[in-house]
């Protein structure tokens, strides 16, 4: 269980610390400049954990590694690019921490699942579909002005 639980909690503590580091990103800085300093990071930290983790053992090592690379890490990198910025100019447009993941996270979910059910063939079940609604109903609900 523990096994099943841990990745979504990570998930979770870091999607919350990401949309406060990214709110505070200063809105006088370059978006962009900003993400360089973000992805030296990354990389230094992929790196550490690469070795610490156990990513040596056996006789792959890290071009080992490498070498089973598909696209995928490619696009990823340019696909976290525009997350990344897309928030950072979110937050200085004025979106709310509060709301703007909700509405992200929502319209996200729905075209996940129709991408899942068309990909990936998932079953598309009726409470799926009441999930679509209710989402639809809060993102309503939650961009109420009052």
């Amino acid at each position: 269980m523990f096994a099943y639980l841990w990745p979504i909690g990570l998930v979770i503590l870091s999607n919350i610390m990401y949309q406060v580091c990214t709110k505070e990103v200063p809105s006088e800085i370059n978006a962009f400049a900003s993400l360089t300093v973000t992805y030296i990071v990354a990389a230094a930290a992929s790196l550490v954990f690469f070795f610490v983790l156990g990513g040596n053992s056996g006789s792959n090592g890290l071009f080992g590694e490498y070498s089973k690379i598909n696209w995928a890490p490619f696009v990823l990198g340019v696909v976290i690019v525009g997350l990344e910025v897309g928030w950072i100019f979110a937050y200085k447009a004025g979106w709310e921490i509060s709301t703007g993941f909700i509405v992200q996270s929502s319209v996200l979910a729905i075209f996940l699942l129709i991408l899942g059910v068309w990909l990936y063939h998932e079953a598309l079940t009726w409470n799926k579909v009441v999930g679509i609604v209710i989402c639809l109903i809060g993102l309503v609900f939650i961009n109420l002005k009052q």
